[in-house]
């Protein structure tokens, strides 16, 4: 009589299935902290929980654990999530075996409080605290801003920044910020919640508001006033009316804006009004300069 044998599974997928069906009850129910705590590398005072909807491998050689099918890796009030994430811990003598960076591949997804970041590939540095995502479609989501980049955004968690590298643009409402840079500053209100506070920019700065368009080197906004102070060879149009400048001021709530010679201009001003035109650059919508 010929018996029936079970497949064997791999050695390091046994494992993880072991262990999840001791330390949190059954196959593939990575929820409890427990389970993290229990694994090697995810203890210590901030463990990471990881999730997953197909397996979780210890990889033992590499010291990694990997993750797959809509995974997930929680730490503090930040969980990034990705088709396979792989969490690379190392011993250290006296505190313990240490989770120390995360990498995320296919559907990216960074969450923390009142703040998302999306891309195809994210490397996450936990010492650090620092998130870089890379891929298409990069897109960080705030409670009042959206911002795109083409080559990689940047989250420096215990600095409170964002940066966003190659074609930045930042959207609020009808205004729009593009840079070839673009570094968010985040403020943490006293409710708990994060905002944009400051938005510096660098490298073919474009302004564009439902009424002027302007052109800088350099580009620092104050979210809070709703004001954009632009830095090196400044033009703003309205229409076909221009102006001309080393610096200027823009007040995106009264739609004023203020233009400033340099040295290089002789310390004037140089501007091109074209008759007919109901508004000029400088004045606010709706009125005569």
């Amino acid at each position: 009589m010929t018996s029936k044998r079970s497949p064997v599974r791999p050695p390091t997928l046994r494992i993880a299935l072991t262990l999840s069906a001791i330390l949190a009850g059954g196959f593939f129910a990575f929820a409890s902290p427990a389970f993290a705590q229990g694994l090697p590398g995810m203890g210590g005072k901030q463990p990471v929980e990881i999730n997953a909807d197909q397996a979780i491998e210890w990889h033992q050689d590499v010291r990694a654990y990997v993750a797959r099918g809509n995974a997930s890796a929680k730490r503090n009030d930040s969980t990034v999530f990705a088709d396979v994430l792989t969490a690379y811990y190392r011993e250290t003598p006296g505190k313990g075996n240490e989770v120390f960076q995360l990498v995320a591949d296919g559907n990216v997804r960074i969450v923390s409080p009142n703040q998302q970041v999306f891309g195809d590939h994210g490397v996450y540095d936990v010492d650090k605290q620092v998130a870089v995502v890379t891929g298409k479609d990069l897109k960080l989501i705030t409670t009042k801003d959206v911002v795109t980049a083409r080559d990689s955004l940047e989250y420096y968690e215990t600095q409170d920044l964002t940066v966003a590298r190659g074609d930045a643009v930042a959207v609020r409402g009808n205004d729009r910020l593009r840079a070839d840079v673009l570094i968010g500053r985040l403020k943490k209100m006293p409710d708990g919640t994060t905002q944009m506070e400051r938005i510096d920019g660098s490298g073919n700065i474009v302004v564009t508001t439902p009424t002027d368009v302007a052109l800088s080197d350099k580009l620092v906004y104050s979210v809070a006033d709703n004001v954009a102070v632009l830095i090196g060879n400044v033009k703003i149009t309205r229409g076909d009316n221009q102006l001309n400048g080393e610096a200027a001021e823009m007040n995106m709530n009264t739609k004023i804006n203020r233009v400033i010679a340099g040295r290089d201009a002789g310390g004037r001003v140089s501007g091109l009004l074209i008759p007919g035109e109901k508004n000029g650059p400088g004045a606010p919508a709706g009125k005569k300069p």
